[in-house]
């Protein structure tokens, strides 16, 4: 029989039958429903190379009569935020990324609470990266019944599981907070997902090398390549039988850049028939990461010579060990000035473990310096701070230090605090290393305004305000253009969709990948479905 939507049915048979009536009816559709899975088990993907035996059930890719492969666009799609894409053959239904929608606290909320992919009936996901707007939904795909395996590179899976750890930690404080400022009568807030949820779908990972191919299924193979955007990143190349064919599906996540510390170029790939790439910055051009390094000295080396401290907001993920490696690399040349320097951030020193673990996929000039520095995440001056007593600490020293802390927008973490009692001393420096969205503290900070707010106090901004641009771990344009041009030179793109951008920045990117494309780029539509 085909495939039912049985909400539908037992919304129509309420009114058609009677209570009894209606318990065979559900009894028998429980049966079928059980048979099915049975009968779909020994095709299904599993754990260790397989799929779960519930995922083909009805409602699968086979029962709704597929010829063609199929393309839904679940988030990511017009905007940067809630990665997700469902990809559908007459066999399969395989789901790229599951990440948070952010944004608008209550739409955010209802986006992020429903899914559209069916979580029950997904053979498997395949994840780009470990950065939440990719990965930080993958808890509540697990609360909603999703029990296949999650495919992504080693070292994602080890940065994963801290992030999605303290994401769900984060949610269960803000819900205690709510909690005491609801008023009487309001209705109860719960977290998205548990600890519990993070437990099992860390269960479910199965980690894979990079730049090898690995049969899933005799008609799904899949290869990860380094995508150079953070450590184990990957770019998803996926060999899909359908019907009588195989078709090649490539999908970008967050592609790199060329040049950056620590990480390696965005690893060229071979003819696809599909590409789903990302466009966050296809209308711009950074500056050289290089420049960045010689613009910290700089900043330092001025505070250091009026007694003042550095304060340097960044994301626990990337930034902050791009910055240190930096100062690392200052410090070996003897250049950097002996000051005192602290990364104060629990959820960084936990992630810069596992960067030291991950060495060998760092690049070229990592490989080289370790050859005679065993750690580029350390120095002698610098400390990672780990209790809260030794950060609150920092804020009664005296004299030049150097701190860098998270969040980078500063709007929460430990930096908050060492902002209320740097900004208004002439003598200190807030660097800025990032995007600051707006009506953010950062972005407060970032145009300078006269006074900011901290914990709904105001206080003047007297502090020197340095922003420093150069390392977005984002393709520009310039890198884009080369990415595309390795592909073409091996065979070509046929179909192309841009998601991951604002609309100016995806329109842009269009007019620079129609030239190696079969097919005029595509930009879907939230909730857009294509098949090709």
């Amino acid at each position: 029989m085909g495939c039912v939507n049985w909400n539908c049915v037992t919304r129509y048979v309420l009114v058609c039958y009677s209570f009894a009536e209606l318990a065979v009816l559900l009894a028998k559709r429980d049966l079928r429903t059980t048979e099915n899975q049975i009968n779909h088990s020994a095709n299904s993907l599993t754990k260790g190379g397989r799929v779960s035996s519930e995922a083909n059930g009805p409602g699968c890719a086979s029962s709704l009569g597929i010829n063609h492969l199929k393309l839904t666009f679940l988030g990511a799609a017009g905007e940067v935020t809630g990665s997700q894409h469902l990809i559908e053959t007459d066999a399969r239904r395989l789901l790229l990324d599951c990440g948070f929608v952010q944004g608008r606290r209550a739409e955010s909320r209802r986006r992020n609470e429903r899914f559209q992919c069916r979580p029950k009936k997904l053979d498997a996901v395949v994840l780009s990266h470990a950065h939440i707007d990719h990965s930080g939904n993958l808890p509540g795909l697990y609360r909603a019944g999703f029990r296949g395996p999650v495919f992504c590179s080693e070292a994602t899976a080890d940065v994963v599981e801290i992030m999605l750890r303290d994401s769900a930690k984060i949610q269960a404080e803000e819900v205690r907070y709510l909690e005491r400022h609801l008023k009487p009568g309001h209705p109860s807030v719960e977290p998205l997902y548990s600890e519990e949820d993070v437990d099992g779908i860390v269960k479910q990972f199965e980690p894979l090398p990079f730049d090898e191919w690995h049969e899933l299924a005799p008609d799904v193979r899949l290869r990860l390549s380094d995508a150079g955007h953070i450590l184990g990143s990957a770019i998803v190349e996926l060999d899909l039988e359908d019907g009588d064919e195989w078709k090649r599906l490539v999908f970008t996540g967050d592609l790199g850049r060329r040049g950056l510390p620590i990480l390696r170029d965005p690893t060229p790939v071979e003819r696809c028939d599909v590409l789903i790439s990302e466009s966050t910055y296809g209308n711009r051009v950074h500056p050289p990461a290089s420049d960045l390094k010689a613009e910290l000295l700089r900043v330092i080396s001025e505070a250091n010579a009026v007694g003042g401290r550095v304060i340097i907001p960044a994301f626990s993920l990337g930034r902050t060990q791009q910055v240190v490696y930096f100062l690392n690399e200052l410090h070996n040349d003897g250049k950097l000035p002996v000051i005192p320097m602290f990364v104060d951030s629990p959820l960084a020193r936990r992630l810069t473990s596992v960067f030291r673990d991950h060495k060998s996929i760092m690049n070229a000039n990592v490989q080289n310096l370790l050859e005679t520095d065993a750690d580029p995440f350390g120095f002698p001056g610098l400390a990672y701070v780990a209790s809260q007593a030794e950060s609150i600490a920092l804020n009664r020293r005296k004299g030049t230090f150097v701190v860098i802390s998270a969040s980078g927008m500063c709007e929460n973490g430990r930096v908050v605090h060492h902002l209320k009692h740097a900004v208004s001393d002439e003598r200190n420096t807030i660097a800025l290393i990032g995007y600051q969205a707006g009506h953010t503290l950062g972005r407060r900070i970032h145009d300078r305004q006269s006074e900011v707010k901290i914990f709904d106090r105001l206080y003047p901004l007297k502090a020197h305000v340095e922003v420093l641009d150069g390392l977005s771990g984002h393709a520009d344009v310039e890198d884009f253009r080369w990415w595309f041009g390795e592909i073409a030179k091996a065979g070509g793109i046929g179909q192309a969709f841009l998601v991951h951008g604002e609309p100016e920045s995806s329109q842009a990117l269009a007019q620079v990948l129609d030239e190696f494309c079969d097919e005029e780029p595509i930009l879907p539509e939230l909730g857009e479905t294509f098949e090709v």
